[in-house]
Formats: C-alpha cells, structure tokens, sequence
C-alpha cells in the first residue's frame, strides 16, 4: 500500500505553519483527506489541531528542564529521542491510506538536516519502511529577494536540503504579497531561477573586495549543481495555493495511484452537471 506525505521545511519565520494551515484549508475544501503532524517540539499554537503532535511523545520544554540544555541543544534532542521511538510515530500513522496526503509540519531548526543526518534518516525510515512517497517543499521568504545576499544564502540552504533530503523536492519563496509592490516580475524572474550574476555584480559591488572571491565561489557551486528554482507562494490565495498543491501532487505522483470512481458506486459523491 502506498502512503503519500510531505515534508514543510525552512528556516524559523518562512512561514511553514501558515502554509501548512493553508494547504489543510484548501484540501478539506476539495475534499480530499489530509493528517497534520506536528513535528516542532516547541509549537502552541495552531490554527488546525494536529492529529499527530510530537509534544505528545516530548517537549521542548520538558527536553530544556531534564537535560538542562538550550533550545538548540533541547531541539537535538527531541530529534533524538523521536527516532529511538519510532515506533510510537508508526502506531500515530496506523491506518494512514493512499487516499490521504500526511502534512509534516517541520521546525525551523536546519541543523536537523544541514549539519546532521536526523530528519534524512527519518524520511529514509518513512519511505522504506513505512511505504511512504514522501517530497519536500521548501520555504523562504520572499522578502530575501530585497536583501540579494540573504536571498543567496537562503538559496544555498535550499539546495543542501535537497540533497540532504535526497527526496522529490519544491522550493517555495512564501509571502509573495509582501514584495509584490518592491519588485518588478522582470527582476523576479532573476530569483525564481537564481541568476548568480548578480552575486558577481549586485553583491560584488556592496561588499568588501577580501569577500569577492568567495563570492565567485558562491556562484560556481550554484552554477554546477544548478538545482534551485522556486515557486511563488500567497498563503491567503486560494489559486496559489492549489498550485503549489499541484506541483505536490505531481512530485508524489499521488493521482496515478487514485482508484477512478464508478458512477454506480453508491459510496461516490457525485454531483451532476449543471
């Protein structure tokens, strides 16, 4: 059997809760079955109750107060002791059917998959032993594309999770709507697929020469892996959001595997045309 779910990464403030919230919003209303998982050990609040919340299993809270650790180090921890109880997120998933689309809400902590191995391993453990076609989607915010060498960074964070990950995965610039009036859609499309010339230029021109090299730098390793292209994003944008839907649906080739409804089936939920 088949289990389809993705993974909401980024950095803390991209807005992965919200599109989480928008995407849930936008499945119940087509109908179509979704579980959220919470995965954030420190999240309170939520717009939709999780059906699986790793607070359930530990706390950051608690993680801080037993080990006396920061929440950095609490954060680790929670990863780790979730993956030594992976059988308490198998029995949460239990039941999960090829018809749902599972919704793993990240936290914003990317040493969990850029400087250690925990969230690869449990994609790894999901698709291998629990049948899961999993892809990422990716999540910074657009405001970066005002700051070029924030944006560049982020553009490399993007690319190590991907092959981190080693998963289908979606780069996302979120908050769209925040930087519709500050950007032309010509210079846009200079982000959506990062043009690293303007490291050389842009940047080059605002930084200290002694960094110019590592600049060029910057630009080989995107130029060779050239991997990251993004997505745009308005959360609140029922047409946005079902097309970021549709690049999910498509990386986890989730409608091959949906059985057709006959129209003699009385369980189907058929309406007729107009």
């Amino acid at each position: 059997m088949s289990r389809f779910g993705v993974f909401v990464v980024g950095p803390a403030g991209s807005g992965k809760s919200t599109f989480c919230s928008a995407l849930i919003s936008h499945l119940k209303n087509a109908k179509r079955s979704c579980l959220y998982v919470n995965l954030d050990p420190a999240a309170e609040d939520f717009d939709f109750e999780p059906d699986v919340d790793i607070k359930n299993l530990i706390s950051l809270d608690d993680a801080m107060e037993e080990m006396q650790l920061g929440p950095n180090g609490a954060m680790m921890a929670c990863f780790e002791f979730l993956m030594e109880n992976l059988d308490w997120l198998e029995a949460e998933l239990d039941g999960t059917t090829e018809e749902f689309i599972t919704i793993f809400d990240c936290p914003g902590q990317i040493e969990l998959y850029s400087h250690v191995p925990i969230l690869p391993n449990l994609t790894k453990h999901l698709s291998m032993q629990m049948g899961y076609s999993l892809c990422a989607a990716y999540l910074i915010e657009s405001t970066f594309v005002v700051d070029k060498a924030k944006f560049f960074a982020g553009t490399l964070s993007a690319m190590s999770a991907m092959i981190m990950l080693s998963i289908p995965h979606l780069n996302i610039l979120s908050k769209m709507d925040l930087v519709k009036q500050q950007v032309s859609k010509r210079e846009l499309k200079r982000f959506l697929d990062p043009d690293p010339t303007m490291i050389a230029t842009d940047i080059h021109a605002q930084t200290n020469p002694k960094f110019h090299k590592l600049n060029e730098a910057v630009v080989n390793l995107i130029e060779d892996f050239s991997m990251v292209s993004f997505l745009q994003l308005e959360a609140q944008n029922e047409d946005s959001v079902q097309g970021i839907l549709s690049y999910i649906d498509d990386c986890l080739g989730w409608s091959e595997v949906q059985e057709p409804q006959l129209k003699d089936n009385p369980d189907a939920d058929w309406q007729e045309a107009e």
